[in-house]
């Protein structure tokens, strides 16, 4: 309806309404995303353009450093369609909540806002003094996805990182074997008239089993080796009949070595060293990798960045249901279990054991708060 007084609709604010305005208009969750250091091998990013149109479009505002996505093939304009403000790193950090897949430095993490909230994934930046030092000095709350737990007990991120990582080791695998590779040019998979090539697993998790998975997928012969039966009683269910699960016996290792044309190492149940005279009755050929020292995650980066969007779009949505961080810690325990700093408090006990630096239970901090 037109106002006789006011013709055009023109807005006319009294001072006290304009301050409202702006207040409502400045609210809302703000993100800052930040990229990889140029000086690692890691590629790996949070959040896609479109997730963070998801977020855009819920009322939050994303701002990331210029460049970020350029391990993932998604320009700065990409990122801009969604609303995304481009802006410089130092900006980026100025952020009440910052996102980085690795850990940040201790000297990114001193530009950051006092108070401020960074999610990240773990890493041997987070067991350094000088990072630890400076995110308590700036009482930053620092959250590490892959160790939170969904509500059904889930680590969801973690378990997203662990199945990419364990196809992309058959990946590597079959790149490995071919002749463009440096290998002998086969393939994993058997055609009329040959045998398969053997597939070596000797671990357990969720990495090994979505290894095992794909390694079947392609047609290779799959032997999946632990030192805990109920673990390999999961890991049959999980991978079906095609998956031959067996326990570690020296004898039986020795002959599954012997004829691998792929082994793949990573966790055992408990723990497990791989004997090294076992090398000499490897084939001439074989590929090893040991997925406790490499992530072939790293090498496609774009699908890790769509998988992990996917639940970070709702992780953050329920943040800022929450009004905050600390909302977010006080009503959902699982969230609590990736925390390592809150409140200038270190409340990861193994980084602080690590360390030799004392830590608190953050469930006493919060419940204390509350009270």
């Amino acid at each position: 309806m037109t106002d006789q007084n006011n013709p055009n609709n023109e807005l006319h604010l009294q001072p006290e309404e304009l301050v409202q305005l702006i207040e409502r208009e400045e609210s809302g969750l703000k993100i800052g995303m930040v990229g990889n250091y140029p000086d690692t091998d890691e590629t790996r990013m949070l959040l896609t353009p479109e997730a963070c149109g998801m977020l855009t479009s819920a009322g939050m505002k994303v701002y990331m450093e210029q460049g970020a996505g350029v391990d993932v093939s998604f320009p700065d304009a990409s990122y801009a369609e969604y609303g995304v403000k481009i802006v410089s790193r130092d900006e980026a950090l100025k952020a009440p909540l910052v996102l980085s897949y690795a850990p940040l430095r201790a000297k990114d993490i001193k530009k950051m806002q006092k108070g401020a909230g960074l999610l990240c994934m773990m890493g041997s930046t987070l067991f350094e003094q000088a990072t630890i030092k400076a995110l308590l000095s700036h009482h930053i709350t620092t959250g590490c996805l892959d160790n939170m737990v969904s509500h059904n007990d889930e680590q969801v991120f973690a378990n997203i990182i662990d199945e990419i990582d364990g196809r992309g080791a058959i990946m590597y695998a079959q790149e490995a074997l071919s002749y463009l590779g440096g290998g002998k040019g086969v393939l994993l998979a058997s055609v009329a008239g040959l045998n398969p090539c053997e597939v070596l697993l000797i671990g357990i998790g969720n990495e090994m089993i979505a290894a095992a998975n794909a390694a079947v997928a392609v047609g290779a012969r799959v032997t999946l080796m632990d030192n805990d039966i109920s673990a390999l009683q999961v890991a049959k269910s999980l991978c079906g009949p095609l998956v031959d699960t067996i326990a570690i016996h020296p004898r039986v290792l020795y002959n599954k070595v012997k004829t691998a044309d792929v082994i793949i190492t990573g966790l055992n149940t408990r723990n497990f060293e791989f004997p090294k005279n076992l090398s000499a009755a490897m084939k001439e050929n074989v590929y090893v990798l040991d997925l406790n020292e490499t992530h072939p995650s790293i090498s496609v980066p774009r699908t890790v960045a769509m998988a992990i969007s996917n639940a970070l779009v709702n992780f953050l949505d329920e943040l800022r249901l929450k009004d905050s961080f600390d909302g977010m810690l006080a009503t959902t325990p699982g969230v609590q279990c990736g925390i390592v700093t809150y409140n200038g408090k270190l409340v990861d006990k193994l980084i602080g054991s690590y360390l030799s630096m004392p830590s608190v239970d953050i469930s006493v901090m919060l419940s204390g708060a509350a009270n």
